[in-house]
């Protein structure tokens, strides 16, 4: 396959190349090419607006007799997208830019033409102030002079929107010193009366507490000597703060307890607690338990304690004779 790669032609002896015949093409001659707006646009025709980087098929053609240093320019036709109208623009090598030629306006051209402006003029002004001296000083005494006015003109807006605006610093920090004040005192009063509400509350559910459960508050506390302690039982005056409720309640208890158990304060009040033992044997008589003639419960309680001495005394009569009656048994 390395003959169909072949770089070389074969030339005959008698070729002469003068012979070949030459294309004549004209000189305005286009060719088609693929390229993008350079610049955004506006169609005169419909209106549309082509932006800058948009896709044409264009037709390309050399300008004639229009050089630029020895460079040719080159002119360029697309058409509108909406309408078809035919648009042409053309190379500017001079400002390395393209310039909009027919069948649209280019956009933001203005300011492209006021720094054209302004390059022109500076550009005569440096070319008088080059052979002519007197014209240099008048250009400059001209800049001063305008200078000045600027300045002048600039101080007088200042002053005026100074007089227009008189902004009283002292008095802004004042009306927000005492905005801050204002808002720490309310903030103050809203956690007083949350504060307030909250104890309110609070009392309210310690009175309904008591009011419910009156009958386990304590009595007023009294002196060790005059007090005993089953006095509660018997208590009948309500305690300091509390309601008529708590006192009822209490006196049906005492009541109650009275008439099941009877008073402590009465006479033999633990008489009827007392059981009398039977002696086991007549020979040995144990001391009879009496009712406590006093009404207090120290009596009351000795009383008990004589009638346990005995019990215990009868037992261990009775366990003593049993023991005899074993030994005599065990002998015989």
């Amino acid at each position: 396959m390395s003959e169909r790669k072949v770089l070389n032609k074969y030339y005959p002896p008698d070729f002469d190349p003068a012979k070949i015949p030459k294309l004549k093409l004209p000189k305005d001659r286009q060719y088609v090419v693929r390229l993008m707006a350079p610049f955004n646009m506006r169609c005169k025709t419909c209106g549309e607006y082509i932006y800058k980087g948009k896709k044409f098929n264009a037709r390309k053609e050399t300008v004639q007799n229009q050089l630029y240093l020895g460079l040719p320019i080159f002119r360029f036709y697309i058409k509108c997208t909406r309408c078809l109208a035919e648009i042409t623009f053309k190379t500017d090598p001079e400002n390395t830019d393209y310039a909009m030629e027919h069948g649209a306006t280019r956009n933001f051209q203005a300011e492209k033409l006021i720094e054209e402006e302004e390059k022109r003029i500076q550009q005569e002004r440096e070319d008088e102030e080059l052979n002519n001296p007197m014209k240099v000083l008048e250009n400059r005494t001209k800049d001063s002079k305008m200078e000045m006015e600027v300045l002048e003109n600039l101080q007088e807006l200042k002053e005026l929107n100074q007089r227009q605006a008189r902004v009283d610093f002292e008095g802004m920090i004042e009306q927000y010193r005492e905005l801050e004040r204002a808002e720490k005192e309310r903030e103050k009063e809203e956690d007083e009366r949350e504060t307030k509400e909250m104890l309110e509350r609070a009392f309210v559910k310690r009175l309904r507490d008591t009011d419910d459960d009156g009958e386990f508050s304590l009595p007023p506390k009294k002196s060790s000597a005059d007090s005993r302690p089953t006095d509660i039982l018997t208590t009948d005056k309500p305690a300091e703060g509390q309601g008529t409720s708590g006192t009822g309640v209490k006196k049906a208890k005492s009541e109650s307890w009275e008439r099941s158990v009877g008073t402590l304060r009465g006479r033999g009040a633990l008489g009827s607690l007392v059981v009398r033992k039977k002696p086991l044997s007549a020979s040995s008589e144990p001391p009879v338990a009496t009712p406590a003639a006093s009404t207090s419960p120290a009596d009351s309680k000795s009383s008990s304690a004589d009638v346990c001495r005995s019990t215990d005394a009868q037992n261990g009569s009775s366990s003593l004779s049993l023991l005899g009656a074993y030994s005599d048994s065990d002998s015989e």
